[in-house]
């Protein structure tokens, strides 16, 4: 069974940074391309960034895009989103996924991040 656990959130002055990790189990991991999502306070989930199997191919959305950097570890079948610059409106809970038929699969718990001063 899949599991997915995510941790390294916290609260954050604006400006500042943090490391998120989740670690993965239940499936093959390096052979699979993993997500970061979100969920702002009161919106829908939005896709942050996502790292190919290989590491080779990175993509992020928008308002992240060079101030966040995802990355994994194949050997510790983590994988991590390495945030700075952080601003309020990066305020949401955090979860790492992966697709199944299309959708994002994000069983975890999530991680909760708060940018505020």
């Amino acid at each position: 069974q899949v599991q997915l656990v995510e941790s390294g959130g916290g609260l954050v002055q604006p400006g500042g940074s943090l490391r998120l990790s989740c670690v993965a189990s239940g499936f093959t991991f390096s052979t699979t391309r993993m997500y970061w999502v979100r969920q702002p306070p009161g919106k829908g989930l939005e896709w942050v960034a996502s790292i190919s199997w290989g590491g080779s191919a990175l993509a992020y959305a928008h308002f992240v895009k060079g101030r966040f950097t995802i990355s994994r570890d194949d050997a510790k079948n983590t994988v991590y989103l390495q945030m700075r610059d952080l601003k309020p409106e990066d305020t949401g809970l955090y979860y790492c996924a992966t697709k199944n038929n299309g959708e994002y699969y994000y069983p975890g718990q999530g991680t909760q991040v708060i940018v505020s001063s």
